[in-house]
């Protein structure tokens, strides 16, 4: 098999990741639009990955958020976006390198996108936080309306859920 000089892998990577960045810039400065929301699972101990100890405890290889009611602060950089959350009724501020996401979810429209991270690299346990501190593919979303999930906690009412995206998987 011929070498690729190109390396159309890491093109392609490169503009998925750049898709999801563009939708979270323009949620950052216009809102969502309709029933768009989004689904995000991360590494959770991935280098650059800043999330409080507690959110670290409580899931510990990956976490999904959901980013449609209750979110505040949300930030888009080249490399990452920020976001303030929150879990159980506590506050929360996020930062999240899009190296780090697993996928991304807009179930609106039946959109995904899933990353390989077997590459990512994860920060040792004695440098992860004490305190608050590489190819992909487009996955095509099942057109079978599956059983209806709960929706997050609406407005004013306690916080966003975290929930994983298998739940959402046909089974």
């Amino acid at each position: 098999m011929a070498t690729d000089h190109i390396r159309y892998d890491v093109l392609a990577r490169d503009a998925l990741r750049g898709v999801l960045r563009k939708v979270l810039t323009d949620a950052a400065a216009q809102g969502l639009p309709g029933e768009h929301h989004f689904f995000i699972t991360f590494v959770s101990k991935a280098e650059g990955v800043k999330l409080s100890s507690r959110l670290l405890a409580q899931y510990p290889e990956e976490m999904t958020i959901i980013l449609q009611h209750q979110f505040w602060d949300l930030t888009v950089l080249e490399d990452r976006f920020e976001v303030g959350l929150s879990f159980g009724g506590i506050p929360e501020r996020l930062i999240v390198p899009f190296s780090a996401i697993k996928s991304f979810l807009d179930p609106s429209v039946k959109f995904g996108l899933q990353f390989d991270t077997s590459d990512v690299a994860e920060v040792a346990p004695e440098n992860l936080p004490a305190a608050p501190a590489p190819s992909a593919v487009a996955v095509p979303v099942a057109t079978e309306k599956a059983e209806t999930p709960e929706e997050p906690t609406p407005p004013n009412q306690g916080g966003a859920e975290v929930v994983r995206l298998d739940r959402f998987r046909k089974k």
